[in-house]
């Protein structure tokens, strides 16, 4: 290269340019993600259709028209706090709901005795909200806390009997008591179970692998119903004479062992995404077999199943519902149950219980659907096979 070819170097990089005003602002916001395409156009326009149509009902029978109280069903009975509708039309009967409210989260738990649910929801969360969040320290001492001590004071405290408790048996609790406890425990023991089913799986020990293998399938074909009879109602039949158990305690058992083998393939398919040469690596180590899994392989793979975890856990907590057919009712089981209320017998009752249970499941599975994304977020390395 000569002197004359060195003057065309560039010594000072140019001074950045504005984007294109197409390319930024709010219009072309709309552009990119709305009018990109003429299908992008005709579903966006459909789409604001749809709403048009839609949300100024929905909005006029939730809230305009609504009767938010009210001492029994003739508030609600094609009346709104507009005034009688010709046509019949009447808002949402808010006032059952209120009505009925600590029906719908505690069920027919002793109403004097009701503090100790409120305590034990306030310690559950104090001790859940600093293990999700990362920065706050003493996470060991946090979990052991929440998963070995909170257990057995919850149980002291939710069912009673000792230290001077008036005893509450658990066919006297319902409502969203039971969803959440249902939901707490199948949460808290699917995940490790599962993991060691999975481990189980892919075990190279022939008895290990088959009773692993015999447990999911035989497990995972079956309905969660059918688990959930055989544990209420087969169960006690195979049982000595005179021996029994709680059949909350029947239901927890079935549904902790349903999710166990429906977390176990979820775990399984992370295992086998890890690439050979972490197993190999771990191995060059001279690392033992449950040291390669605790410290290389399972990190790994549960990082990858984040998503198929959370979704395990919000199908469990919806699957909830479906001990209302062996007699125990949840929050949906006992909204239902209150419809055959002569005294809040209405057209809008049903609807309004019914949306009211729907919110509160919606609450709670969309809070962890988006904790879900942004502990994978916060995980993601950036590595893509």
């Amino acid at each position: 290269m000569t002197r004359a070819d060195l003057s065309y170097v560039r010594t000072e990089m140019l001074a950045p340019q504005p984007a294109p005003s197409r390319a930024r602002g709010f219009g072309a916001w709309l552009r990119a993600n709305l009018f990109a395409s003429p299908m992008d156009t005709v579903l966006t326009l459909l789409g604001l259709f749809l709403i048009v149509w839609f949300v100024p009902n929905m909005l006029r029978w939730a809230f305009i028209d609504a009767v938010w109280s009210g001492p029994d069903r003739t508030v609600c009975a094609t009346v709104s706090q507009g005034g009688v509708q010709p046509d019949g039309w009447s808002g949402a009967c808010w006032a059952f709901v209120n009505a009925k409210f600590a029906q719908f989260m505690y069920g027919r738990y002793t109403y004097s005795e009701r503090w100790r649910v409120d305590l034990t929801a306030i310690m559950f969360v104090l001790l859940l909200v600093p293990l999700l969040i990362p920065r706050v320290p003493y996470k060991a001492l946090n979990a052991l806390l929440l998963f070995v001590v909170f257990p057995i004071v919850a149980f002291f405290l939710l069912v009673g009997g000792y230290f001077g408790l008036r005893y509450v048996p658990t066919s006297e609790w319902g409502g969203l008591l039971v969803t959440i406890v249902l939901s707490v425990v199948g949460i808290a023991v699917s995940l490790p179970l599962g993991i060691v089913l999975a481990l189980g799986r892919r075990s190279k020990m022939p008895a290990i692998k088959m009773i692993c293998v015999i447990f999911i399938e035989l497990v995972r074909g079956v309905p969660l119903v059918t688990v959930l009879f055989m544990a209420s109602v087969m169960l006690p039949l195979f049982m000595p004479a005179g021996m029994t158990f709680d059949r909350f305690l029947r239901a927890l058992v079935g549904v902790a062992l349903f999710a166990s083998a429906y977390m176990a393939e979820v775990v399984r398919g992370g295992l086998q995404a890890i690439p050979k040469g972490q197993y190999e690596g771990a191995d060059s180590l001279g690392l033992s077999y449950w040291q390669k899994m605790c410290l290389i392989i399972l990190p790994q793979a549960l990082k990858l199943v984040i998503p198929g975890i959370v979704n395990s856990f919000i199908s469990l907590f919806k699957d909830t519902s479906l001990v209302y057919i062996i007699g125990m009712f949840d929050l949906l089981g006992i909204v239902r149950q209150n419809f055959t209320d002569a005294a809040w017998a209405s057209p809008q009752t049903p609807m309004s219980g019914l949306i009211f249970a729907g919110a509160v499941f919606w609450i709670f599975c969309f809070g962890m659907s988006r904790y879900s994304i942004w502990m994978e977020r916060r995980l993601d390395t950036g590595y893509r096979r």
